[in-house]
């Protein structure tokens, strides 16, 4: 189930609205949070089939795991004396031991569903050998909420997630909002908020601006991703022959500013449900491509996902008196698990490695005072940003192809009636216009006035919307 259809939107979010205000309406919270829960479990099922019982099954054994490690945690709060050292050496090898463990649960249930294939082909390279590929689809979400049980669990180690209630904690994970591809919430931002009364009761306020933002992601979902990603997939997944220079650009360009909208698509529709349950959910983009360095671009690309990676990859590594754990090699480990968690494939390092030593460029720059014009500045990052797309999209061999289709500069056709017709080309540019000159969603929800002409245009946009929603294709990040 994905949120830009009609089952979603005219069935599942009004009964699951619904059910939730009524029976917090009567006093029935706790039955409430569960059928908040069940109903995320539902959404989950209708996309994963029946991965959502491993689904269940690891939310609990992490709760297990969790709930152990905060019980440690409290015996050594409570026994400090001297006496007890012994005693508190192997409760805390316990603890370590069960991190560990519990770590390398979600890691392996990630592995087996998103890398078996890769390593497999590349053990046959090696060794010569002929294993069989098990093609294993790859479960919705995998890869989002592995992180946000793996900070869990890091966070209960540290005695962080003490006294979290079972459907307090199910609801963290599970909230259907941001259950398959984020934002990446916190333990901390999301369970104060499902315990806190005054979020038990419809607000009218947060319903309007909810559907406000969940409109304009649908916007961009339907209205121009959609139509500029199928555009720009045709030429990337087509054998690779060199192009004109112009016509390679284009489709960079173009899928590059899809893959913006998708996202950030997914990430507004998600926050304007959230709201409608009085739940804020972070932010997860913020005009990144205004960025005028790739250290900025990161911190408004993908922001919880730059935040998990800082706070638990990062921070991890980097030891600020160590000579070569510095803040360069950890900023490359980093990128370099961000590379390997978006995908099974070489070409995902590669662009993990690339975007960690553009940002490392940038924190140098800095360091050593040196600046750049403005204007070179952005046109330089954007530029490196749409090559660093590529790279992502393509294979090695794809990608060199395209690489030198941007430098063929002996042929200016661009293809007009062949994918690029004028109409894409004006939605690209609608799109080029609302990216650099308009404001990020979250400005526009917290500046807004409601009265007849805001509602006017949200409707519009919600008609046009609804009218196209029959092409709705499933967001890209559903693949990782």
């Amino acid at each position: 189930m994905i949120f830009s259809s009609f089952s979603f939107i005219f069935i599942f979010l009004p009964f699951v609205w619904g059910g939730y205000f009524c029976l917090n309406k009567i006093n029935k919270r706790k039955l409430a949070k569960y059928f908040l829960v069940a109903s995320s479990f539902v959404f989950y099922a209708a996309g994963s089939g029946g991965f959502v019982l491993i689904f269940m099954l690891s939310v609990a054994i992490n709760y297990a795991i969790g709930s152990a490690l905060s019980f440690l945690n409290k015996k050594h709060a409570d026994n400090v004396d001297s006496v007890e050292n012994k005693r508190m050496r192997r409760s805390r090898e316990l603890q370590i031991f069960l991190l560990i463990l519990g770590i390398l649960l979600n890691v392996f249930l990630l592995s087996y569903y998103k890398y078996t294939d890769w390593f497999i082909k590349n053990f046959n390279l090696i060794f010569k050998t002929n294993f069989p590929l098990p093609h294993i689809a790859l479960p919705i979400g995998i890869s989002f909420f592995t992180f946000q049980l793996i900070a869990y669990l890091v966070d209960s180690y540290r005695g962080l997630t003490l006294n979290y209630k079972f459907v307090d904690y199910l609801l963290f994970i599970t909230f259907f909002p941001q259950l398959i591809v984020g934002p990446i919430v916190h333990h901390a931002e999301m369970v104060p908020q499902f315990e806190d009364t005054k979020n038990l009761a419809v607000n009218w306020e947060n319903v309007a601006k909810g559907l406000f933002v969940f409109s304009i992601g649908m916007a961009k979902k339907i209205l121009l991703a959609d139509p500029l990603t199928a555009n720009a997939q045709s030429f990337f997944e087509e054998p690779a022959q060199i192009v004109s220079a112009l016509c390679a650009w284009y489709y960079s360009i173009e899928y590059t500013i899809s893959y913006y909208f998708d996202l950030s698509a997914y990430a507004d529709m998600a926050i304007g449900v959230g709201l409608l349950f009085n739940i804020v959910i972070p932010e997860n983009f913020d005009s990144p491509y205004k960025a005028r360095n790739f250290k900025d671009y990161w911190q408004r690309w993908h922001i919880t996902l730059s935040r998990f990676l800082g706070a638990y990859i990062f921070r991890s590594v980097y030891k600020k008196e160590s000579k070569w754990r510095n803040y360069y090699f950890a900023t490359m480990i980093t990128f370099l698990v961000s590379g390997f968690w978006h995908g099974a494939g070489w070409h995902f390092i590669f662009w993990g490695l690339v975007n960690g030593a553009l940002v490392c460029v940038a924190s140098w720059m800095k360091r050593k005072g040196y600046s750049m014009n403005a204007v070179a500045a952005h046109s330089l990052t954007l530029i490196g940003i749409v090559l660093a797309r590529i790279m992502f999209v393509c294979g090695f061999k794809q990608m060199l192809l395209v690489f030198k289709s941007l430098v063929n500069f002996s042929s200016m056709d661009i293809a007009l009636g062949h994918g690029i017709t004028y109409i894409k080309i004006i939605q690209l540019i609608v799109s080029c216009v609302i990216i650099f000159a308009f404001p990020t969603t979250k400005r526009l929800a917290d500046n807004i006035r409601f009265n007849k002409k805001s509602f006017a245009a949200l409707a519009a946009a919600s008609a046009l919307s609804i009218a196209f929603m029959g092409r709705t294709s499933v967001f890209l990040y559903f693949q990782f």
